[in-house]
């Protein structure tokens, strides 16, 4: 639900400072958690259903997820046994590891984390040519320990269990020059596919930058 009302608090934010003409979304109830990429929305409910926004209307996706995410790397998804899944032509695939989320606004590639907050790493090779148990995916471990992620394309933003902003930049092989610590405490962020980041705080005020 704090994924839900933060798009909606962000939404008459950028009403304010940008005179955007925002409207609240209507026709579904009880979001958990919402995704945005590429002009491409993806939710998931309180009962663990995923949608997909065609237009003005909700799409019922199958299987049940309790995260979602869309964008360059197309659609992935985890349960709540931390299973991962891509969406390939209609139907959920599951790929090999557990994550309890991940995210696809990189430039093809997959970033997440899984139970422990250890951040893995998919190439954009092995996440666009991923069709099911028999395509090769190499996770590969990254540094740190973060809990969200979120990544655009100048780089993946991501938080820690103290609430810590950090910031890393990858390129479509997984490599990297470390995290870059970036002041300032959310307990999530999210990154546009313009780059632009936007942030929740542990009581729940907004920020962009």
């Amino acid at each position: 639900m704090r994924a839900t009302a933060a798009v909606l608090l962000v939404l008459c934010l950028l009403t304010i400072s940008h005179a955007w003409d925002c409207q609240e979304v209507v026709n579904i109830k009880n979001l958990m958690q919402i995704d945005a990429g590429l002009g491409q929305v993806v939710a998931t409910d309180t009962s663990q259903i995923p949608y997909y926004l065609v237009g003005d209307k909700w799409i019922r996706l199958p299987g049940s997820l309790k995260h979602i995410t869309v964008g360059p790397a197309g659609i992935w998804g985890v349960n709540k046994d931390y299973a991962i899944y891509k969406y390939v032509a209609g139907n959920w695939v599951q790929a090999a590891g557990l994550l309890k989320q991940l995210d696809a606004g990189g430039e093809q590639f997959i970033l997440g984390a899984n139970m422990n907050d250890t951040p893995y790493c998919l190439t954009s090779s092995a996440t666009v040519g991923y069709k099911g148990p028999g395509s090769p995916l190499p996770w590969t471990g990254l540094p740190g320990a973060v809990k969200y992620y979120s990544c655009g394309p100048f780089g993946c933003w991501a938080v820690n269990k103290n609430d810590d902003i950090y910031l890393m930049s990858l390129n479509q092989d997984c490599q990297n020059k470390g995290w870059s610590h970036i002041e300032g405490k959310l307990s999530m962020i999210e990154v546009a596919t313009d780059g632009s980041v936007f942030g929740v705080n542990s009581a729940g005020s907004v920020y962009t930058r």
